[in-house]
């Protein structure tokens, strides 16, 4: 930053005074149809068919849990009325206004528990740096310096996250049709065959500390210092909003009594078995509308194929492979993102955190 501001000056200003005006969008009509997008509280919430604007503007969402959430809008477009309208002026670049405000977490200044809301006025009164405020050319081109740097990041992750997008897609497909079998290809058998048992967890004193995790319908859901099993199982989920979610467990750990578990006969690849089930979507089996839930008959009922211990390993093989890819949070294109996200996030930290020789006005 000192290398970039090379002994230039910054002038903390009131974010009204860079603004042509902030102000609210009017929008209360939007629909699924429409000519236009009408941008609300987290992004395009709905069509229009009258457009508004026609200018690039910073849109802020004014209330409700997204409140304080900055994004750009673009195009022809409305804006809902939940949503606060940043229109900057020409001596401040609007990504670089974006980026600061995006940088500072305007959700922090939201008021209220029930309804949180952040108005035009507490937008008005924020001091932003502006660098070189007496030479607007020299100012104007620090502020893009920042934001092709910024910009450069922000590229980096979208294009990793797009190309996630399409493993996951291929990973998708390539499981389809590796487990999609004809009648006669393979031999069919109840779910309750191929396991030596299927049964509930017993556990429901979870804490917050103990030597061993305690597995439940979304994985680790909490600690235990009594372990009741060191086995590799298929797990999965039994009640509630995850009902049918399929897990592994492995280790030494203990189960949840809201999830079920498969222990899987010797001359059974368990890998195959939990792609099998997780490709299935078991979720469309529960029953009841206030607690769903997935019983042991039902899984011990379903019809599983079941083909050569060679094929299975195939399968597996290949399967995991896609797995690592798109899933693995220590490797793979999710590491990666991680990553990228962590680096910009730093550097936008350092790019704009400027001098505060007043510590009053910059609070």
């Amino acid at each position: 930053m000192k290398k970039l501001l090379d002994g230039a000056q910054v002038e903390w200003t009131e974010l009204g005074n860079l603004c042509e005006k902030i102000s609210s969008g009017k929008n209360k009509k939007k629909s699924d149809d429409g000519l236009y997008p009408v941008f609300g509280s987290t992004g395009v919430i709905g069509r229009t068919d009258s457009k508004v604007y026609e200018t690039e503007q910073i849109l802020v969402a004014r209330v409700g849990a997204n409140a304080g959430r900055v994004y750009i809008a673009q195009g022809e477009y409305d804006v809902s009325d939940n949503t606060l309208i940043v229109q900057n002026k020409e001596g401040v670049a609007l990504k670089y206004l974006y980026y600061y405000l995006v940088n500072i977490g305007l959700n922090q200044f939201a008021q209220g528990a029930g309804q949180p809301l952040i108005t035009g006025g507490q937008l008005k009164g924020l001091f932003i740096p502006i660098p070189c405020p007496d030479n607007s050319k020299k100012s104007l081109k620090i502020q893009a310096e920042i934001v092709c740097i910024l910009d450069a990041f922000t590229a980096m992750t979208a294009e990793l996250t797009a190309e996630l997008r399409l493993r996951k897609k291929q990973y998708n497909y390539y499981r389809d049709q590796l487990l999609s079998f004809e009648e006669e290809e393979v031999e069919w058998k109840t779910l309750g065959d191929v396991c030596e048992s299927i049964s509930s967890g017993k556990n429901k004193d979870k804490s917050e500390v103990g030597e061993f995790p305690v597995y439940g319908s979304t994985g680790i859901i909490g600690r235990t210092d009594n372990k009741v099993y060191e086995i590799e199982q298929i797990l999965v989920a039994r009640v509630g909003a995850n009902a049918g979610r399929v897990n592994i467990a492995n280790g030494k750990y203990d189960v949840s009594d809201n999830t079920l578990m498969l222990k899987v006969k010797d001359n059974i690849s368990l890998k195959y078995l939990f792609y099998y089930l997780v490709n299935l979507n078991l979720n469309r089996f529960v029953k009841g509308a206030g607690q769903p839930l997935l019983t042991a008959g039902q899984l011990k009922a379903m019809i599983v194929p079941i083909p050569s211990a060679e094929e299975q390993a195939r399968i597996v093989a290949i399967l995991d492979k896609f797995d690592t890819l798109t899933n693995s949070i220590s490797e793979g294109l999710p590491r990666e993102i991680e990553l990228r996200q962590k680096q910009y996030e730093y550097y936008r930290d350092l790019l704009l955190s400027f001098p505060k020789p007043d510590a009053e006005v910059a609070a």
